[in-house]
């Protein structure tokens, strides 16, 4: 029997909270009771990894693959476990209420770790510390020194540090870890705080009945804790520079198509590991998380390559990835493979059997349904295959008004209003969506909070091609309201779908 199921899109970093940034806090909680009220049962969010400087503070450019973004931790907790006081966390700055203010809230949270940290070795021994830092040694070693000599090398990319560090020579790190001891063993505090946190609110979440939808972006950064600890798994050069780099090829809206940047990896290299870096990488994502989407799925099948040297994407070229092997490496592991593939884009004959192979389901964006013709479209409600997610948009799309008021046409618009069956005012024209994604046969349908408020182009989570002024929209307390939960709440019964 199939069970249709529907959820709300929002990243941890959009939740409201008074300290610059949404949190793992309070107001995570009444989240999850405002979805349980609504009838929801999914909660899909953004990758929670610690976000790079020059990434423009995307949360698919990080750090690292396994850590966690510290700014997420919540003051407000620190003080429930005795980390802190509250006269610590007040006052606060005065932070903007509906944007996220990366550089103020890295900045006051800095000063409050501090001090917690400082509280924490006042209390002595804690065995859940050492249990965590035993069980994810594998990753949290490299990462918390890495930090240490980042912020010791004054923020550079780890190519530039002196030869010894770069090349991770064994006694050049002795040297500098034994100095380095504090800044290291902060960084491991943080990150089981962080990780403590999170699953405080996972299990709350699983007890009101809503699972949680994470992300695993295909590619690291280049400057990542997980590249200059396996150089080996990524195609790069002698000096330990990239060879060759991601992208997408061109296409009708870029000809010269998307440049990412992001290294790119050695599949003959993982292969002959058995693929035990992205096999620890996605059970350490499980951990977290319920199910994962999994971004730029056909990289899987083939990879766009495009020599480091180039200034544009138009000069790459197709090479394959690993297929079925990796999957079938990675049931050996898992008892089953709770992904979504984001299918968007350029997808061939070979990903489309490699996903149903796995029974992996794709994504379906309502919004790219009236771009062309409604009835031929795959992104139309009568074409979705019951094993699909439908979503009205996602944070890489418009909103749904914002698409309405700005890039629609009025033939799309025609065209989007007879397929509905009937014609509402821009102020509703959201609600026909969420409507449409509710009744159609996609076993998930998922509605990004933007549209479920109905917000326009200033509430967009990302503009892709644009470097800054991403990734910071924030929803406010007040918008989540009761009223909003029954009226979702009405539909998901209707539909089947509460």
């Amino acid at each position: 029997m199939t069970i249709r199921k529907s959820g709300v899109l929002l990243p941890i970093s959009s939740l409201p909270s008074p300290y610059g940034i949404g949190d793992l806090g309070p107001r995570a909680y009444r989240f999850a009771d405002f979805l349980a009220r609504a009838g929801q049962t999914i909660w899909q969010i953004l990758p929670i990894n610690p976000i790079s400087a020059i990434g423009g503070n995307s949360p698919y450019q990080s750090l690292s693959a396994f850590a966690f973004n510290t700014l997420l931790i919540s003051p407000e907790q620190l003080v429930a476990v005795g980390l802190l006081d509250q006269a610590d966390i007040e006052p606060w700055p005065a932070f903007p209420e509906d944007r996220v203010d990366y550089r103020g809230t890295a900045g006051y949270k800095s000063g409050l770790f501090d001090r917690a940290y400082a509280r924490f070795r006042e209390n002595g021994t804690d065995a859940h510390f050492g249990a965590f830092c035993d069980a994810n040694r594998y990753w949290l070693d490299d990462y918390a020194l890495f930090v240490a000599l980042k912020e010791q090398n004054g923020g550079r990319p780890w190519n530039e540090w002196a030869p010894g560090l770069r090349d991770r020579d064994p006694e050049a790190l002795e040297r500098n870890v034994s100095g380095l001891g504090y800044r290291i063993e902060r960084e491991r505090f943080l990150q089981y705080v962080a990780f403590r946190q999170w699953s405080w609110l996972k299990r709350y979440c699983r007890q009101r009945g809503i699972q949680i939808i994470g992300d695993i972006p295909i590619y690291v950064t280049y400057d990542s804790a997980d590249v200059w600890a396996n150089p080996e798994l990524f195609k790069l050069g002698d000096d330990l520079l990239p060879s060759v780099v991601a992208g997408v090829p061109g296409d009708y809206f870029n000809p010269d198509g998307q440049l990412w940047g992001n290294p790119v990896y050695d599949w003959d290299a993982l292969r002959a590991q058995g693929y035990r870096w992205w096999i620890q990488r996605v059970e350490h994502t499980l951990s977290l998380v319920d199910q994962v989407r999994i971004d730029h799925f056909r990289g899987f099948v083939g990879y766009w390559e495009v020599p480091a040297s180039e200034k544009t994407a138009k000069n790459g070229y197709w090479v394959g990835g690993p297929g079925a092997d990796f999957f079938t490496h990675l049931l050996r592991s898992l008892p089953c493979l709770p992904f979504i593939a984001e299918d968007l884009g350029f997808i061939t004959a070979e990903v489309r059997e490699l996903m149903q192979r796995f029974s992996l389901p794709g994504m379906r964006l309502l919004i790219f349904g009236f771009l062309g013709d409604p009835a031929g479209s795959p992104f139309s409600p009568h074409h979705y295959p019951p094993c699909s997610v439908a979503y009205t948009g996602t944070h890489d799309t418009n909103t749904v008004r914002g698409w309405f008021e700005e890039e629609a046409t009025e033939e799309q618009r025609r065209a989007f209003f007879s397929y509905s069956g009937r014609e509402v005012s821009i102020d509703a024209v959201h609600w026909e969506y969420i409507r449409l994604i509710m009744m159609s046969v996609a076993e998930t349908a998922v509605i990004p909070m933007q549209d479920l408020l109905g917000l326009g182009a200033e509430a967009r989570m990302n503009r892709p091609g644009i470097a800054e002024g991403n990734w910071e929209w924030r929803v406010k307390a007040d918008q989540v309201s009761d009223d909003l939960a029954h009226r979702l709440s009405a539909m998901a019964a209707i539909y089947g779908r509460a």
